[in-house]
């Protein structure tokens, strides 16, 4: 076994280096702090593994994204949103009967209770969607209490799983439906899982909704891509609170507090916010730019660059693809989605954001491709956390079976004052 030597205060330790499967190289400290009376600092986690993950695989220099070992790419051009839920949190592609065993359970648990309905009646129409949300899918353990176990391979895992994934488009569209003040549409059993979502997002008895082959295979695409990505915030964050022994649904809940920020899940909401920006301002292209290069301008071009990817964005490629098909299917004339794609052009012709490699990356386009499907801005980082919902699932449910298991708890460097006495008020 491989060994890094750490040498300190005139002494050596042997830390023992681990490898994963893509030859990916740790040193494991697990024991720093009781060999050496050391802890490492990392401010924000950047250099350090939290955990070890059959999951995902990134490979950022190179633009690689894997689930379970399968390219992004071939998962996103054969495979389904529903396919890719069962192979994050089982391993593998279901079989045929497997397949249809998970899509039947997904559409028995599709509606929600009667009673959680009436909650949206106190909520503010003015309400954020994610906070809708949130709120929604911790309530769950309310109603479902009796789905809470210490047996995280039983069937009940099941259960909750199928639960999340199923409601959370039901929640989301009654989100979106509460905030325009229109009724409800309840979920159809003859309807595919992305099909059904746009059914009760867009559907009414004044204008029944289509659902066109080629919006339901880019939202597809869309969550398939937004379903895992290693150890980020919110995934981090899932496992975390998910470390203390609380129920899924409030690991969950947590997660999609997370998300919502605009440097995680809220930044392809940004994008659009930027693009109307410009469009209002009639400034041109090249003086965004310029603003994005002036370290002493706090404007930040939003949707390039990545804090992992130092290429291409293997995600945004994928969706640039169907944002052709849909703008040249429907003929769609959107002045933000011009501007965008002028913008992209020419961010990728400037020598300042090439060096750096600011790529687009998947915030950039799932905006533009929401927009051009007609989502509505605020519902953008609802979109993200449908499609995240299986990783992490997934995500706790690794960590659950991890031998030994341990609450999470990260250490610190205390910077505060030193011992003082107290004064009583009078004295002071």
């Amino acid at each position: 076994m491989s060994e890094a030597i750490l040498n300190l205060e005139d002494k050596s330790y042997r830390l023992p280096v681990v490898e994963g499967t893509e030859k990916e190289r740790a040193i494991d400290i697990s024991a720093l702090r009781d060999m050496t009376g050391y802890i490492t600092l990392d401010t924000g986690y950047q250099n350090t593994g939290s955990c070890m993950s059959s999951i995902t695989y990134i490979d950022g220099e190179k633009g690689i994204l894997r689930y379970r070992g399968y390219p992004i790419e071939q998962l996103a051009e054969r495979g389904s949103f529903t396919e890719t839920c069962f192979l994050l949190m089982y391993g593998e592609l279901p079989k045929d009967e497997e397949r249809k065993a998970f899509s039947a359970k997904l559409t028995e648990s599709s509606m929600i209770h009667e009673d959680m309905v009436r909650f949206f009646d106190g909520f503010p129409s003015t309400a954020h969607p994610m906070a809708i949300l949130s709120t929604m899918v911790n309530a769950l353990s309310v109603y479902y209490p009796y789905f809470y176990t210490d047996d995280f391979m039983s069937q009940t895992f099941d259960t909750m799983a199928t639960r999340l994934i199923s409601k959370i488009r039901t929640i989301a569209a009654y989100s979106y439906k509460h905030s325009i003040g229109k009724p409800f549409v309840y979920p159809k059993h003859d309807l595919r899982y992305c099909g059904n979502f746009l059914h009760m997002m867009f559907d009414s008895p004044v204008k029944p909704y289509e659902i066109h082959p080629e919006i339901e295979k880019a939202l597809n695409v869309l969550l398939i891509l937004h379903a895992d990505h290693e150890q980020n915030c919110s995934t981090s964050t899932v496992r975390l609170v998910g470390s203390s022994m609380v129920n899924l649904y409030s690991s969950i809940c947590a997660g999609i507090c997370a998300l919502w920020g605009p440097l995680h899940g809220g930044a392809n909401q940004h994008v659009i916010e930027m693009l109307e920006d410009i469009k209002d301002e009639g400034v041109s292209i090249r003086e965004y730019m310029e603003r994005a290069k002036d370290k002493s301008n706090k404007f930040k071009l939003f949707g390039f660059g990545h804090r992992v990817y130092k290429n291409y964005d293997p995600r945004a490629k994928i969706l640039k693809e169907h944002c052709t098909v849909l703008i040249n299917k429907f003929g769609i004339r959107e002045p933000l989605i011009d501007i965008a794609l002028e913008l992209e052009d020419a961010v990728l012709h400037d020598d300042y954001f090439v060096e750096r490699k600011l790529y687009p990356n998947i915030d950039f386009y799932s905006g533009i491709l929401y927009r051009a499907m007609g989502i509505p801005t605020d519902m953008y980082p609802v979109m993200f956390a449908i499609g995240r919902m299986p990783g992490w699932i997934a995500q706790w449910k690794e960590m659950h079976d991890t031998v030994p298991f341990k609450i999470g708890r990260p250490r610190q460097i205390y910077t505060g004052k030193t011992l003082r006495d107290y004064v009583d008020m009078d004295r002071r």
